[in-house]
This record gives structure tokens, C-alpha cells and sequence, in this order.
């Protein structure tokens, strides 16, 4: 089986596929980072949605997610857009952790697993 990578660095690949399976490195806000927790989940989602394109996937294959908030305090706000987002009848597996995160201008950081 072969491996495809996409957005390829020195330290990791921002989309891996192996198979029917593609694996996302974190997400984090590119436009919206240093903004709040509603802007930088919708950014994060929609950076998500382009990378599960770009491997032949969408969010309605999703098979597990994992996000990192940087106080719990925000899990409502990050959920509202989650919950918009997330394809009604398909939601995967998911986990909710607390964490800082690499940078401090990040609030959210999500990583996904979906089918193809």
C-alpha cells in the first residue's frame, strides 16, 4: 500500500494518507490566530475542510478527532462552531484536552482521522 504525503517539511507532513485513511497533522488558525476562540475554530475548520479535499475525502468521512483548548473555560464557544460544522449523523470519535499549545497566540489546535 502506498503512502501519500501533502504539505511535506522537515519535521512532518501536514496530511498523511495510507490506504482508505488520511491523517491530519493539528490544525491550528492561520488567519484568525491571535483572535478569539470562535474566530480561530471557524479558520482551523475550514483549513480542515481544504486539506480533507485536497485528499479526496470530506468532514462527512471523519473517524476520530482530537482537540487541544487552552482553558476549558472556552469548550462551549469552541463547541458552538464544532457543532455547526461537524456533519450532522457522521460525527466521529472525539476527545477534548486542555493544553498549551506550541505558540501563544493559539487558543485551538485539531487534529482529525477520516476515510476516504
Amino acid at each position: 500500500m502506498t503512502v501519500q504525503r501533502f504539505e511535506t517539511g522537515p519535521r512532518m507532513s501536514q496530511v498523511v494518507v495510507h490506504g482508505n485513511t488520511v491523517y491530519l497533522a493539528g490544525v491550528v488558525a492561520g488567519k484568525a490566530a491571535g483572535k478569539t476562540v470562535t474566530e480561530q475554530t471557524r479558520d482551523i475548520l475550514s483549513i480542515i475542510d481544504g486539506h480533507l479535499a485536497k485528499a479526496g475525502t470530506d468532514k462527512s468521512k471523519l473517524l476520530s478527532a482530537t482537540i487541544y483548548i487552552t482553558d476549558m473555560k472556552t469548550f462551549a464557544e469552541m463547541n458552538a462552531v464544532w457543532d455547526g460544522w461537524v456533519s450532522a449523523g457522521n460525527t466521529p470519535a472525539r476527545a477534548t484536552v486542555e493544553a498549551r499549545l506550541a505558540a501563544p497566540q493559539y487558543n485551538v489546535e485539531i487534529m482529525v482521522v477520516a476515510a476516504k
